[in-house]
């Protein structure tokens, strides 16, 4: 699986009363497939992934997935204190064509997560995983951060493609890419103009399809016929790919793709996606003036919504641009007027 440019990481909308919004979601991601993200990271922490029941979690997994356009290429997050339970919601995401998983480090037991320990979980996840595997590094929700030289060994399983990395240390981003510059190349299926495969969009083509009346005055025989319509062949192509490094703050995006990253995972993109993407496509059009004014653009604002306000703010700000944002689950705090008010300056010029 190739995971490249830019994807949103997207909440879980709740009711007044916290319960899943399903309808909400559905709408949000038919939203987000219109654009031009690469994809969409459902329930991850953005997601409020700890704050899901086990059957909610299944649900909205399946709501999302069923709403998403077959070419978003869809991550779900997967992280769980046990290498079974991380295993059963890779299988759970495999059944719902996901592409590949986020998984976060166990945090419970943090004082137990040695190197040894760390490698285990990650090597046993990836060899029994269905589906591809995303190393998350979050040191602000998990007292732990993955050494580089720990990514630069897991990096060589043939399963685990690549990284989350949401320390917002460039340092690190760039140590990333280095050291994992020599991981085994993968070969993946790709598009005729290098975008990734997704298993919705191979599914689709493999899904026999509704049949067709033609009626018996279009048949010279006179008999009436139902008939499949055709199905257009999927145009496919390999590239070799490598292992992604994926920056996870859109304030560092622009100098995380000058040290060689592959993209981003951004909480930012949830509720402002053409803002992140609009660095992207001019750092890949190598106009380095115009991503530079594009990225100065959103920095702040991402510092105060996602980096302090949390997920409070971002779902505010999804509330004001356009998508269904709603409340947090408790303990979480909904943001208050004054710092609605702040946001809806922070967005003014940053609108959907």
């Amino acid at each position: 699986m190739l995971i490249k440019g830019i994807f949103a990481a997207v909440t879980t909308p709740f009711y007044a009363d916290e319960r899943v919004y399903f309808r909400k979601l559905e709408a949000n991601m038919a939203r987000y497939s219109r654009s031009l993200l690469s994809g969409m990271v459902v329930l991850g922490s953005t997601g409020e992934a700890v704050m899901v029941d086990e059957g909610e979690y299944s649900e909205v997994l399946r709501v999302a997935g069923e709403a998403a356009a077959p070419e978003k290429v869809l991550i779900a997050g997967a992280g769980r204190e046990s290498v079974k339970a991380t295993v059963e919601t890779a299988e759970l995401a495999a059944r719902f064509r996901y592409d590949a998983i986020l998984v976060r480090t166990p945090s419970y037991y943090a004082s137990n997560m040695s190197t040894a320990a760390v490698l285990n979980y990650f090597r046993s996840v990836a060899d029994r995983s269905p589906l591809p595997v995303l190393l998350y590094n979050i040191p602000k929700c998990v007292p732990y951060q993955i050494p580089v030289e720990v990514v630069a060994e897991l990096a060589q399983h043939p399963k685990i493609i690549g990284i989350k990395e949401s320390s917002g240390n460039m340092e690190r981003v760039r140590a990333l890419v280095a050291a994992t510059r020599n991981a085994p190349r993968r070969t993946v299926t790709v598009t005729p103009v290098f975008e990734a495969v997704t298993a919705r969009m191979l599914e689709a083509r493999t899904e026999p399809t509704s049949a067709t009346f033609v009626s018996a005055g279009d048949l010279a025989g006179g008999q009436a016929l139902a008939v499949a319509a055709p199905v257009a062949p999927l145009k496919t192509r390999t590239q070799e790919a490598g292992f992604h490094v994926l920056c996870g703050s859109a304030s560092g995006m622009l100098e995380s793709l000058e040290a060689g990253a592959d993209g981003a995972i951004l909480a930012f993109a949830a509720c402002a996606p053409q803002a992140c993407q609009e660095v992207y496509f001019a750092w890949k059009d190598h106009d380095l003036k115009l991503a530079e004014e594009k990225q100065q653009r959103i920095a702040g604002p991402n510092q105060r919504i996602v980096g302090q306000l949390g997920i409070g703010g971002v779902k505010y700000a999804c509330d004001f641009n356009g998508y269904y944002g709603g409340p947090v689950r408790a303990p979480l705090l909904t943001v208050t007027a004054v710092e609605k008010a702040e946001i809806e300056n922070l967005l003014a010029e940053i609108r959907n």
